[in-house]
């Protein structure tokens, strides 16, 4: 299977997931995976449909499919977090994410769930 027969995947198989779990429908119009300059690399999903109040409600669930998609991509999911859209309840993305250690010492640093106001922190495995 190539990496983009994964991706469509994992895509579908999380968007049906959301769907049930939630009796809503919920849209992942989009899943990359990346590497950035400074050394994260994961996967960011960009979502419709998902809002601030279903990942207070089912984060347990939420925490597990995304843990999951994580795995079947190959991507420690160490840091998973949803972006929200400042000043709406919109989820515009979720994320997993494998620190670079700059960026692992500025969320190591936070507390809570929103260390930001577009950032919510559903899974955080700190380093020893």
């Amino acid at each position: 299977m190539t990496i983009t027969e994964i991706l469509a995947n994992n895509r579908g198989d999380l968007e049906t997931k959301l769907r049930n779990l939630l009796a809503k429908p919920v849209f992942i119009i989009e899943m990359d995976v990346f590497a950035l300059p400074c050394g994260c690399k994961g996967i960011t999903i960009n979502t419709r449909g998902l809002q601030y109040d279903d990942l207070e409600i089912f984060e347990e669930y939420i925490n597990e499919y995304l843990k999951t998609t994580s795995e079947n991509l190959e991507i420690e999911p160490s840091f998973l977090f949803a972006r929200v859209v400042p000043g709406t309840a919109e989820i515009a993305s979720l994320n997993s994410r494998v620190l670079c250690n700059r960026c692992y010492m500025d969320f190591a640093r936070g507390t809570g769930k929103r260390p930001r106001p577009d950032i919510y922190i559903l899974y955080f495995t700190r380093r020893d």
